[in-house]
């Protein structure tokens, strides 16, 4: 079974992606692309594509619910580690859910993680 995320990627055309300047790959190694952000604030960065509407990261590799891939997936921002698909885990993610709706797609469901042997 494909993970879900591979054939969405609607959260990413959501959200504003802003994190910590230190996150850059400026001033950590396999931090995230600086060539990737935009100054958001003093503190602050987001990634290229997300600060104002209409919304997608520029790291975003997609067809939203045909596939979907992060092109910075290994150096993403801690905000995207931070977003979980709904019940992977076992609880909802409101965020995902709101993504997914926005496109017609329906939200995840316990179902749609079938028990691992």
């Amino acid at each position: 079974m494909a993970h879900p995320c591979m054939t969405c990627g609607a959260c990413c055309t959501q959200y504003r992606v802003a994190f910590h300047w230190m996150e850059s790959d400026e001033v950590t190694p396999g931090g995230v692309p600086h060539e990737l952000t935009e100054v958001l604030d003093p503190h602050r960065l987001c990634m290229r594509g997300t600060h104002s509407k209409p919304v997608r990261c520029v790291a975003l590799d997609a067809e939203i619910g045909v596939y979907s891939r992060c092109s910075i997936h290994p150096n993403r921002p801690s905000v995207c580690r931070e977003v979980d698909a709904s019940w992977e885990y076992g609880k909802a993610s409101p965020q995902c859910d709101k993504a997914r709706i926005a496109f017609g797609m329906p939200a995840l469901t316990p179902a749609d993680w079938p028990l691992k042997d």
